[in-house]
């Protein structure tokens, strides 16, 4: 058998299964692969960087994960940061550290030589982006663009040098001091151009010691030195436990209603969100992936700029938001609180082709009277069942509601499908016919006992 024959088939024996979140993230994406994790040998982040914030509660120790898979918390099993992830070095040494202080063995972490690197001038320029948007907005409120509301992480700099090419840095190239200083030198020569009008004065951003090269090779060197042994080649690895018949689960950061291609464009994350990303997050073929948890909460949050229909703005929106715990877990700022959007899940798990889903936060809506849930928008153009992509254009949509009996009682104990109350079931049944797509998991709270496992 030819070299070429022999590599075709070498992925073909183990399994590979993702999670992906199908709102606008914070769907609660860190508890299933938490629970996954148990039945898998590997789990891979292939997206995103440091702006993703996984949270786990076990034993009722709650876990905030950033960059590291959440795979890290079950002993023995491989975590992997792919090469679509953008790593910021002194933050995923923070996130070992806290997590070992904890007690928790970090030495399966691996990370991709070919994931590129949130450098403190790409973090410097997100600030000062953010903030001339946002005093445009204040300016000239109509007609003009508004920030973004990203959590000012690098993530969108970090991926458009990617993207750039000539300046940007690899993991690996951590590890090689002469092309790390050439990179770091050249970009910081360029934003010195762009940004002068920010290097006078106290208010800079940071933009002066982010664009002093020494001081970023300084910086970059010192974390070299914790992370280098982890940083490996990791596509062939990949392929090498498909092909040992290991079972390897792909870990999805942010929500598909964030996709770069896909999600409410210009509100968005810089990377592939939905499954799509699998590919050229990791090197493995996307159609290796035979099963898709999607993620969904009961109802919908958002953080940051850009439409959402079914808002709340009032005293409900609020009780929603403290019982859920609707902070976030990278920035600690509310988040934007709305009833279930059907269509814009839908969309999701058709994006997605979701083979199963998991419902959280069915919890938080317990003394509800009412529950809506929305299955229709209304715009200019009409009435329509289909998500609208384009941030602009679904601000102008106004949501067409299903209301249902809300339930009273408290459900956190249930262990059971048969626990919980009928309306809490109605309203279950009526999300899993209107989406297609089957339930194969009910979170009724945040720990890892608290989850109704309908697969068995």
């Amino acid at each position: 058998m030819t070299n070429a024959h022999q590599n075709q088939g070498r992925s073909q024996a183990g399994i590979a299964s993702a999670v992906v979140g199908l709102q606008w993230g914070d769907e609660g994406k860190g508890k299933f692969v938490d629970l996954l994790a148990a039945e898998h040998d590997a789990v891979v982040r292939y997206n995103g960087g440091a702006n993703a914030g996984h949270s786990v509660v076990v034993h009722g120790d709650r876990f905030s994960l950033h960059l590291i898979p959440s795979g890290i918390l079950h002993p023995g099993k491989l975590a992997i940061i792919g090469n679509g992830v953008v790593v910021d070095p002194e933050k995923l040494i923070d996130e070992m550290d806290n997590l070992a202080k904890r007690g928790i063995d970090t030495s399966s972490l691996i990370v991709s030589d070919r994931a590129h690197v949130v450098m403190p001038y790409h973090k410097a320029e997100d600030e000062i982006r953010e903030d001339l948007f946002k005093a445009a907005r204040t300016e000239s409120p109509k007609g003009s663009l508004s920030e973004i509301g990203t959590t000012r992480r690098g993530i969108g700099p970090a991926y458009a040098e990617k993207a750039q090419r000539a300046t940007a840095v690899r993991m690996g190239d951590l590890l090689k001091q002469d092309v790390l200083r050439d990179r770091v030198t050249k970009a910081c020569t360029v934003r010195s151009a762009m940004f002068r009008s920010y290097l006078p004065g106290e208010q800079d951003h940071g933009m002066h010691d982010a664009l002093n090269a020494e001081k970023v090779l300084a910086r970059m060197t010192t974390a070299a030195g914790r992370i280098g042994p982890r940083i490996k080649e990791t596509t062939y690895l990949l392929h090498d436990l498909l092909a040992g018949g290991k079972r390897v689960l792909f870990e999805g950061a942010n929500g598909t209603l964030l996709d770069v291609d896909h999600g409410t464009y210009p509100f968005v994350t810089a990377s592939s969100v939905a499954v799509g990303g699998v590919g050229p997050g990791t090197g493995v073929p996307t159609q290796r992936v035979s099963k898709v948890l999607g993620i969904m909460k009961a109802y919908s949050t958002r953080v940051g700029a850009g439409a959402m229909p079914t808002e709340l703005f009032d005293e409900l929106g609020q009780r929603i938001r403290d019982r859920g715990r609707e902070y976030g877990t990278t920035t600690g700022r509310p988040r934007r609180v709305g009833w279930l959007d059907l269509v814009a899940t839908g969309y999701a798990c058709m994006l997605n082709g979701a083979t199963g889903l998991a419902l959280t936060m069915l919890d938080v809506l317990a003394g509800v009277d009412q529950i809506n849930i929305c299955v229709g928008y209304r715009t200019p153009g009409g009435e329509t069942s289909r998500f609208i992509p384009d941030g602009v254009e679904l601000a102008r949509a106004t949501p067409v509601f299903k209301t249902l009996p809300g339930f009273k009682e408290e459900i956190g104990t249930a262990r059971k499908l048969s626990d919980l109350p009928p309306n809490a079931h109605g309203f279950i049944d009526t999300v899993q016919a209107t989406l297609g797509v089957p339930f194969d998991f009910i979170s009724v709270g945040p720990g890892r006992e608290q989850t109704l496992d309908l697969r068995k």
